[in-house]
C-alpha cells in the first residue's frame, strides 16, 4: 500500500469504512499500550513509534509513506494540542519560583547545547556545518509530551518539576526559529541577527499568549454557556487562537499557546475537571497520531549507517552539552548540585526533535534525510535509557518530593441570573478535610454548604456534620466571594481545620 505517491482511485464509502476500521484499531492498541508505558516508566513515544514502524513498509502493514511536509503540518498541529494540555496542567505556584531558571535554560541553555552538539557533529561525525547546526538545534529542545508524561508520575521537589516543565514549554519556540533559519537557502544569518529575531518573536508570542489567555478566562468566567460540554471546547479553541494569533503576528505561536493555556489553567474556570479531562484526552490523541505518523515516515532498513553517528551525537548531548548548559544556567541561581544532576539527566527528547527534523527535509537541505535518521536513532535510544532510570536517579540523589495531602476536586458552574456559582467539591482519599465539621470550614459570608452526597445518598448538612473522605459537597457562593470560598476549601483540604493558624493559605485566616 502506497500513501504518498501516485494517483489513487477515488475514495469510496467502502474505502472510508476500511480507513476508519484501521484507525480505530490502531487507537485501541495505542490506548492499551498506555498502561504498558505508564507501568514501565517508558515515555509513550516509544510504544507509538513502534506501532507506526510496524505499520510501515518494513513492517506487517507494508504502508509506504514518505510525505515529510504532511508529517510536519500534522506534527505542528499535534504539538499545539500537547502544549495546550501541558499549559492547562501547569500550576503557577509551582513554576513561579522556577521561572527565571527555566527561562535561562530555554534561552542560554539552548545556545550552549546547540554550540557543543554542532561542534561534535562536525568534527566527530564529519557533517557539514549547516547539517551540524541543524542537528544541534533540533536535539536541543526537550520534549513537552515526554517531560509532562514522565515527571508528573515521579514525586520530585516542586522546584525541579516546575523548572523542567516550564523549560519544555518555553524552549520549543527559540529552537524552531533556529532550525528554520539554518534550513533556509543561502548563508546563515549572523548570530546577533538571530538573537534579535528570537527575542522579538518570543516577546510578541508572550504578549499575545498572555492577552488571549486572560481575555478567554475572563469571558468564560462571566458568560454562562448553555451546556457544560461547551466549556472544554471553548478552552481549546482559545488556546488554538493564541497560537494562530502569535504565528500570524510573526511571533512565537508555540510560546503563545503555552502561556495562554497556563493563564486559563490557573484562572479557576467553570467545569474545570471536565475541561481538564477533555484536554488530557486530546493530548493523548495528539501524541498517538503524531508518534504513529513519525513511525511511518522512518524507513528502518535505511538506519544502519546512521546508528553510530546517532549514538555518538547523543552521548555528547547527554553527557556534555546538557550538563554544561544546566551548570552554566543554574549555578547563578544557587541550585544544589543534586538538582542540577537530575535536571541534566531529565532533558528528555521525544517527538518534537523528530518533527523539527522534517523542516530541513521540506526545505530541501542537502543531506536532510540523513539528519532525520540520526535524530530518530538518537531520540529512540536515549529516551529508552533516560526515561526508566529517572526514578532510580531521583532516589539515589534523595530528591523524592514531600508527600502532600490530596487536592480537592472542585468543579464550578456559573449561575448567571443569580449572580453566583455552584461549586461541586469532591473529597478524595488523603484529604485533610476528612474529620472536619461543616462549621469548621469557616467559609466567607456569602458561601454555604447546601448539600452532602455520601454513599450515593444526599442530605442537607448541619453545622456539626462531620465530613468524610469520599463525600461530595454542593457549595453555593455569591459572585464576589467565589474565589475566596474556593481558596478556603483548598486550604482546609491541605491543612485541615487549623489551616489558617498553621500557615496554610486560605480565604479567611484568623482575624
Amino acid at each position: 500500500m502506497r500513501v504518498s505517491q501516485g494517483r489513487e482511485r477515488p475514495l469510496t464509502v467502502h474505502h472510508l469504512n476500511q480507513l476508519l476500521l484501521v484507525c480505530s484499531l490502531v487507537l485501541l492498541v495505542a490506548v492499551a499500550a498506555v498502561r504498558i508505558s505508564s507501568r514501565s516508566g517508558l515515555p509513550s513515544l516509544l510504544v507509538y513509534l513502534g506501532i507506526g514502524i510496524a505499520m510501515g513498509q518494513d513492517g506487517i502493514g507494508d504502508i509506504h509513506f514518505d510525505n515529510a511536509e504532511l508529517t510536519q503540518v500534522i506534527g505542528y498541529a499535534a504539538l499545539v494540542v500537547i502544549l495546550a494540555e501541558g499549559g492547562l496542567g501547569t500550576k503557577w505556584k509551582e513554576i513561579k519560583p522556577a521561572l527565571p531558571a527555566a527561562t535561562a535554560l530555554a534561552l542560554a541553555g539552548v545556545a550552549v547545547s546547540v554550540g557543543v552538539t554542532a561542534t561534535a557533529a562536525h568534527y566527530l561525525i564529519g557533517l557539514e556545518w549547516r547539517q551540524a547546526l541543524i542537528i544541534g538545534a533540533v536535539v536541543s529542545s526537550t520534549d513537552a509530551a515526554a517531560v509532562f508524561s514522565v515527571l508528573r508520575k515521579i514525586p520530585l521537589p516542586a522546584r525541579v518539576t516546575g523548572t523542567l516543565e516550564a523549560e519544555s514549554g518555553f524552549n520549543d519556540a527559540p529552537v524552531v526559529i533556529l532550525v528554520v533559519a539554518f534550513s533556509q537557502t543561502g548563508p546563515v544569518e549572523h548570530w546577533y541577527v538571530l538573537i534579535g529575531e528570537i527575542t522579538l518573536e518570543l516577546a510578541i508570542g508572550a504578549a499575545l499568549g498572555i492577552a488571549v489567555g486572560w481575555l478567554g478566562a475572563w469571558g468564560l468566567r462571566h458568560v454562562a454557556l448553555p451546556a457544560s460540554g461547551l466549556y472544554p471546547i471553548a478552552v481549546m479553541a482559545i488556546a488554538v487562537t493564541a497560537y494562530a494569533a502569535g504565528a500570524l503576528a510573526h511571533g512565537s505561536g508555540f510560546l503563545a499557546v503555552y502561556l495562554a493555556s497556563m493563564v486559563m489553567g490557573n484562572a479557576k474556570l467553570p467545569h474545570w475537571p471536565a475541561t481538564r479531562g477533555f484536554a488530557d484526552g486530546l493530548g493523548w490523541i495528539a501524541q498517538i497520531g503524531m508518534f504513529v505518523l513519525l513511525g511511518l515516515l522512518v524507513t528502518p532498513h535505511e538506519l544502519g549507517d546512521d546508528v553510530l553517528p546517532g549514538l555518538v551525537i547523543g552521548l555528547v548531548l547527554t553527557m556534555v552539552a546538557r550538563p554544561l548548559s544546566v551548570f552554566l544556567c543554574l549555578t547563578p541561581f544557587r541550585v544544589p548540585w543534586q538538582e542540577q544532576t537530575l535536571m541534566s539527566w531529565a532533558g528528555l527528547r521525544g517527538a518534537v526533535p523528530i518533527i523539527l527534523a522534517t523542516i530541513p527535509m521540506v526545505s530541501g537541505v542537502e543531506g536532510s534525510r540523513r539528519v532525520f535518521n540520526i535524530v530518530f536513532v538518537l531520540v529512540v535510544v536515549y529516551t529508552l535509557v533516560q526515561g526508566p532510570t529517572l526514578p532510580w536517579l531521583a532516589r539515589k540523589l534523595r530528591l523524592g518530593g514531600d508527600p502532600e495531602a490530596a487536592d480537592l476536586g472542585i468543579e464550578s458552574a456559573p449561575l448567571e441570573r443569580l449572580r453566583g456559582h455552584l461549586l461541586s467539591v469532591a473529597i478524595p482519599d488523603g484529604s485533610r478535610m476528612h474529620g472536619v465539621e461543616v462549621n469548621e470550614l469557616r467559609l466567607p459570608a456569602g458561601a454555604a454548604v447546601t448539600l452532602v452526597v455520601r454513599d450515593e445518598k444526599s442530605f442537607v448538612p448541619l453545622p456539626t456534620t462531620v465530613l468524610r473522605r469520599g463525600d461530595e459537597l454542593l457549595v453555593v457562593a455569591t459572585d464576589p466571594v467565589r474565589d475566596a470560598a474556593e481558596r478556603r476549601l483548598r486550604a482546609v483540604g491541605h491543612g485541615g481545620k487549623l489551616a489558617g493558624w498553621l500557615g496554610t493559605g486560605g480565604a479567611d485566616s484568623p482575624r
